[in-house]
Order: structure tokens, then sequence, then C-alpha cells
């Protein structure tokens, strides 16, 4: 059972930057999973952010982050990252990661496996 564990959320002021961590326990993430971050804003249906393949040759973004947001992951650390430039008020919301088994369909989030908790990021204008 693989646990994941969010950080680095906070309050930024619009423009600025953040960078999201999630780290693994309870399994690895050498090569063997997928993963995605989703964000939930109050009043507002979970979205999809980004996704990066198991080699991390291979990434995608929503639109609206496209240009702004990064995604990174180094498998020897267990460790995912969401470099989030540029942000805006609209960006305000509860980022999750997620680990799923799959290659595909990884803008869903009903085909991932397992879940963090998340962290809060705020920016204010």
């Amino acid at each position: 059972q693989v646990q994941l564990v969010e950080s680095g959320g906070g309050l930024v002021q619009a423009g600025g930057s953040l960078r999201l961590s999630c780290v693994a326990s309870g399994g690895s993430l050498s090569s063997y999973y997928s993963m995605g971050w989703f964000r939930q804003a109050p009043g507002k249906e979970r979205e999809f952010v980004a996704h990066i393949s198991r080699s991390g040759g291979s990434t995608a973004y929503a639109d609206s982050v496209m240009g702004r947001f990064t995604i990174s992951r180094d498998n020897a650390k267990n460790t995912v990252w969401l470099q989030m430039n540029r942000l805006k008020p609209e960006d305000t919301a509860v980022y999750c990661c997620a680990a799923s088994n799959r290659n595909s369909g990884l803008r869903s989030a009903g085909f991932y496996d397992y879940w963090g908790q998340g962290t809060q990021v705020t920016v204010s204008s």
C-alpha cells in the first residue's frame, strides 16, 4: 500500500511561485507508477492539473496551467514535484498528488489508485 504525502503549499501573492512535493512511502515509485496532480477549489469539482509517465519522459498539463506549471519526478527519491510559477488567484485550491498503475487516461481522477491528503495553495490578488 503506497502512502503519499504532499507538502509545499502556502500563501503567495499573484505572480509568485511555489514548489509542491509529493513523497511516497510503503512502496517504490521507481518506474512503477504514473503520477498526477489534481486540485479542488471550494465549491468546485476536482480537476486535473498535470501528470507524468513512469519514466518521467512524458508529461501532460491542463490548458489552464500550461507554460506556468512543471511536473517532475525522481524515482530514486520516491518524490514527485509540481513547480508552479506566475500563480494566479484562480489557482487557489487544495492540491493532491496521486499514483496510477495505468499508462493512459491519466487526466481522469478515476484511473488513479492512491491519493495523498493534499496541501493548500492560496494565491492573493
